[in-house]
């Protein structure tokens, strides 16, 4: 018996209200919540629901009645459809706003928090091309705004997958993202693989020679190019390496993989260097840090010194402090603020990032820092402590995730002075201070923009014992 289909309802006139979390705005109506995205505050739209819950609907602007004068003309072509940049139809300084008016509702309204201060947002000197990395996705089924019918086959693509479509991946011919030297390559790499009919993975038959392509980058305008290929096909891997390396000198990291994996995770696979070094070294704030093809770094350097900074800054060290850094990954921030500690311990559930941060210790010449690697809340033990002694600061960066029950248990046992805690996610970062509000108050938050024209903002929180 066919299934009866149910029409989705279209909403006239709908005025958006505010902007929130996800890259979504809301609008109401019927006393119910709608979300809706690439929406602006103040546009009046005809909107078509797309989904219905319980509590709330979905939409999408099918017709725009007004503007909202928040809004701007994008700029990039692929705006909508590749999932990235969602925010930008708006002003830079209205997403600034509604960034720091997400951290603050995180910390309000999830957590019930008051009273602490909010410092004004730290927007990107840089609002395109700020990325120092791109991980780019090859496809033999390329997802296309328009059907041909006449096409003898599916397009390939090299680009980003299609929001919700994992086996979809978009032809990305120009992104803002990176300097155009990104585009460069991209479009030569792709050209090269049609022209000597290379085959393209696919995702759901698991087969194809072409799987993956990183770009990477430093401050000094040198190159990493990582090539991962699903076959071993010896002569069309050097034919394609030899090129890029013959066509490109500013690549001087020139690596490769076969991943013959379900998943495009690198850390348990050996990475070959087929030209150059085999890793990049940037520098912040007078450091310098190697990077290879695993490493995890911040993607945007010049906003990562700005929040190492104030993570430093919220730390007030002396000198004579004895400093945890919780969920370390290559040391980044233990070894930003190492010059100011007696001593920094780092934690980190990565082993190939710890082996990162020891190597970056001794590349800066550092001493008094040591570094653990395993399970967050199995390495902080009540023993480990005893051990090593209670922190005088205790700066927590976690994934987006936040930090585990019993890692925050710990912490409230340790008892440190004082707390800095870096958080990608402020949802995640309100729910764990909810938890630390037990024997920590609140004193101030810095919102800091480390990925203009999305929906992400980085949060740094200073709390005190009480």
């Amino acid at each position: 018996m066919r299934r009866k289909f149910k029409k989705l309802r279209l909403i006239e006139n709908l005025e958006i209200q505010a902007a929130v979390a996800e890259g979504n705005c809301i609008a109401r109506t019927d006393n119910q919540v709608v979300f809706v995205k690439f929406a602006a505050p103040g546009d009046i739209a005809d909107v078509q629901v797309v989904a219905k819950k319980k509590n709330y609907q979905e939409g999408r602007i099918v017709k725009l009645h007004k503007a909202s004068d928040k809004r701007v003309d994008p700029f990039c072509k692929h705006y909508q459809t590749c999932g990235g940049c969602k925010w930008q139809h708006l002003e830079y300084k209205e997403q600034l706003a509604f960034k720091q008016q997400q951290v603050v509702d995180a910390f309000e309204r999830l957590a019930g928090l008051s009273g602490f201060e909010v410092l004004p947002i730290l927007g990107s000197a840089k609002t395109r091309e700020y990325r120092n990395k791109l991980d780019l996705t090859f496809s033999n089924r390329g997802w296309v705004t328009t059907f041909d019918p006449n096409a003898d086959t599916r397009p390939t693509a090299l680009g980003f997958h299609i929001p919700g479509r994992f086996d979809k991946v978009m032809d990305i011919e120009q992104c803002h993202l990176m300097t155009n030297f990104v585009n460069d390559i991209n479009r030569h790499v792709k050209s090269f693989c049609d022209t000597h009919r290379y085959t393209y993975y696919d995702l759901i038959a698991q087969q194809g020679l072409m799987r993956n392509l990183m770009l990477r980058c430093n401050r000094k305008g040198e190159w990493m190019v990582l090539v991962s290929f699903f076959e071993n096909d010896e002569p069309k891997i050097k034919a394609l390496l030899d090129n890029i390396k013959d066509t490109f000198p500013q690549v001087t990291s020139l690596v490769y993989v076969i991943n013959p994996k379900k998943n495009d995770t690198l850390q348990d696979l050996t990475v070959q260097c087929y030209h150059g070094n085999d890793h990049l070294i940037e520098e912040l704030g007078g450091l310098h840090f190697k990077i290879r093809p695993q490493s995890f770094f911040q993607t945007n350097s010049e906003q990562a010194e700005v929040l190492y900074s104030i993570t430093k800054e919220f730390a007030e060290l002396t000198g004579s402090e004895l400093v945890y850094d919780l969920y370390t990954g290559t040391g980044s921030i233990a070894l930003y603020v190492a010059d100011k500690a007696r001593e920094v311990i780092g934690i980190e559930y990565v082993p190939e990032a710890i082996m990162d941060a020891k190597e970056n210790m001794k590349i800066n010449g550092m001493e008094h820092l040591q570094f653990y690697a395993g399970d967050m809340k199995e390495i902080l033990t009540t023993e480990f402590i005893a051990a090593h002694g209670k922190p005088d600061v205790l700066i927590t960066d976690p994934p987006r995730d936040g930090m585990h029950p019993d890692v925050v248990k710990r912490i409230l046992e340790a008892e440190p002075p004082r707390i800095v805690y870096v958080s990608c996610n402020p949802a995640t970062q309100a729910r764990d201070a909810k938890l630390l509000d037990e024997k920590y108050r609140l004193v101030k938050v810095q919102p800091v923009d480390m990925f203009p024209h999305t929906q992400h903002v980085e949060n740094v929180g200073l709390w005190e014992l009480r």
